[in-house]
């Protein structure tokens, strides 16, 4: 009869029978989950991150960069080229094409969508295999917007505080000889009531000296502190009212003015007439562009603002807001001045003060609101009027 085998002896340390033994990664389980961990920080990184390989595919875009870029990710994106995936986003495929033709790449550049209004401040890098061969781009990203309003809005403050000083100086020593003019020009068509040369000589006068003096209250009320007298406003009644000023202040002819403003649009926190102020000018500039024959659609709408994830240190919820359009199908604004709109004393009229923009854009901003243009000869004209439904929300400081 053989001998039956004998079980080795137990070790010492050895791992008690029944008890499994110790689980570890294999090279290839390894890999998996340093992948999944550096996923997990692509995904969650305050920056947008796009890498595209040689061949001019998409590798990897996260989830910052589809909101920046306002795009919806698609399960296929990764492996399709980046030129169709951003299709839409002509100059973020300019950039990334260029990677692999400059020698020196840009960092800490700036660029403008103008399609989506927003400024992002990126760097661009090549990815190099072991061997030193470019193989790849990587583009890091971060959105600028609202640091470069903030700046603007700096920039807008500091020489409003210079202007004001001199403009506040200049207004008062200019009002009173004004006035005087104003009398002794009226004074003295008293003493000539049968000479028609001078009745109209001194009308002119009177009237140069009227408007000379209207163009120096402008400047006061540009340069003077905004103070809001905060109440519960309805937006109906405000555009309301702003149509009906509007038409004293310009010639309406036969312009269309349509009122769009929706059923569901809660009361916002505002000073009435100031807020009547904007719209009471935009509504007017409109009529003069349009001269007599055009529309004019205005609308007002709920919405909400997204919290920007790179300046919220925690989850945010969206804030209420109220979105104003005032809009006309004129000849539009050309390109070159849509950055120079709202400057103090900058007009293309040939009456204007250059003043009326700016006060609507100071009105805007004491609101914590917003004010953009969209503009093309095409299209015509709109002007958006973003507030927040509560006021000192600081939404777009």
């Amino acid at each position: 009869m053989p001998d039956t085998p004998q079980r080795p002896h137990a070790r010492a340390g050895r791992r008690p029978t029944g008890s499994l033994p110790a689980p570890t990664l294999t090279p290839a389980a390894a890999g998996t989950a340093d992948d999944r961990f550096f996923r997990h920080i692509v995904s969650s990184m305050r920056n947008g991150v796009i890498a595209v390989r040689r061949d001019g595919t998409l590798m990897l875009m996260n989830a910052e960069a589809y909101r920046i870029f306002s795009l919806s990710p698609q399960p296929d994106d990764v492996g399709r080229p980046f030129a169709d995936v951003l299709r839409t986003r002509a100059d973020i495929v300019r950039v990334l094409t260029a990677a692999f033709e400059l020698s020196h790449l840009p960092n800490r550049a700036e660029l403008r969508l103008k399609e989506l209004d927003r400024v992002i401040g990126y760097t661009l890098s090549q990815v190099k295999d072991d061997c030193a061969d470019r193989i790849g781009a990587v583009m890091f990203f971060k959105d600028l917007t609202q640091v470069e309003q903030l700046e603007e809005r700096e920039r807008l403050r500091d020489r409003l505080a210079s202007l004001g000083e001199m403009a506040a100086g200049i207004a008062h020593e200019l009002k009173n000889p004004l006035a005087g003019i104003e009398v002794m020009a009226g004074l003295l068509r008293r003493q000539v009531p049968d000479s028609v040369d001078a009745q109209s000589l001194l009308a002119d006068i009177i009237s140069e000296a009227k408007l000379a003096n209207a163009i120096v209250v402008e400047m006061l009320e540009f340069v003077r502190p905004i103070r809001l007298q905060v109440e519960h406003t309805n937006i109906h009644d405000v555009l309301h009212q702003a149509m009906t000023l509007a038409e004293s202040k310009a010639a309406r002819g036969g312009v269309s003015v349509t009122l769009d403003v929706a059923p569901d649009l809660p009361p916002v926190e505002c000073d009435h007439y100031q807020l009547c102020q904007v719209f009471t000018n935009l509504i007017a500039n409109a009529f003069e562009a349009l001269d007599g024959k055009g529309t004019i659609a205005i609308a007002a709408a709920l919405g909400a603002m997204e919290p920007d994830p790179a300046f919220a240190s925690a989850p945010q919820e969206p804030t209420p807001i109220v979105i104003v359009d005032v809009a006309d199908n004129g000849p539009g604004v050309p390109e070159e001045l849509n950055d120079r709109i709202f400057d103090p004393f900058f007009t293309t009229k040939l009456k204007g003060t250059g003043l009326g923009l700016g006060i609507v854009r100071k009105i805007v901003d004491a609101h914590d609101g917003r004010i953009d243009l969209s503009s093309s000869k095409d299209t015509g004209t709109r002007f958006r009027v973003t507030l927040p439904v509560t006021s000192a929300t600081g939404v777009f400081r």
